[in-house]
């Protein structure tokens, strides 16, 4: 889990600054993709090629078999995945740490009284404990993320059927060309195991998507909501 620590602990800053549908879509991210692949994904794949049989001894004929079957492991295209996906989360991240930034300077000159072009501004975005309220380019720059991580997770989902044309891992390859002068067969090791590895991070990547069309249905309500009750206020004054 070391080499994640640093993508947790950014991600664990986001968690301060989301939703609660965000927060719940990141201990998704945690537990149940960044653990598992972590704990137990690669030692079931292992060396994938070098567990593999086939009915033939020519030399670089299982070599070119696996790179014809499997271009990228299917470990590696999950931590690609998660990598990716986690990429337009961290860039919010970003925005926050810059408003945040502005507005505690904004801040101080406050308290020592100083005006900016004449005029006293006050944080639009965030309290004095760094809590940012979701308004503004800060709610524009929250869907943007919610945006582009489904289509990346889509895009993924897609990708892994189009890279492998299987969804469950074949007890056996078949392949003729290169190094394989016939049709040679070679045997996967494990695939049962395989396979429910791939549905499980299958259907962590769809909850994923559902997670974030929940999360945009839900800020949608929620500022419809807040501009019905700031107008009923407005009317009864």
């Amino acid at each position: 889990m070391g080499e994640w620590s640093l993508l947790s602990e950014m991600l664990d800053k986001v968690q301060l600054h989301s939703t609660l549908l965000g927060k719940v879509w990141m201990s998704v991210l945690f537990i149940f993709r960044i653990f598992i692949l972590a704990a137990g994904v690669d030692q079931i794949w292992g060396d994938e090629q070098a567990n593999m049989d086939c009915n033939t001894n020519s030399p670089g004929c299982r070599n070119d078999a696996y790179d014809a079957s499997f271009p990228i492991s299917h470990t590696r295209f999950w931590v690609l995945q998660i990598l990716i996906v986690s990429t337009p989360t961290l860039i919010y991240l970003g925005h926050v740490l810059l408003v945040i930034r502005k507005e505690n300077k904004l801040r101080r000159r406050l308290e020592q009284k100083c005006e900016l072009n004449g005029v006293m501004k006050s944080p639009k975005y965030s309290d004095e404990r760094g809590k940012v309220r979701l308004k503004g380019v800060l709610l524009v720059s929250y869907m943007l993320q919610i945006f582009f991580k489904i289509l990346l997770e889509v895009a993924f989902i897609v990708g892994q059927y189009w890279i492998y044309n299987f969804i469950l891992m074949p007890d056996k390859i078949t392949f003729q060309g290169g190094s394989c002068q016939t049709h040679t067969n070679c045997f996967i090791s494990r695939p049962t195991e395989k396979s429910v590895f791939i549905v499980f991070m299958l259907a962590m990547a769809v909850l994923s998507v559902i997670l974030n069309i929940a999360e945009i249905f839900h800020l949608m309500i929620s500022k419809i909501r807040e501009k019905r009750r700031r107008s009923a206020l407005i009317l009864t004054k």
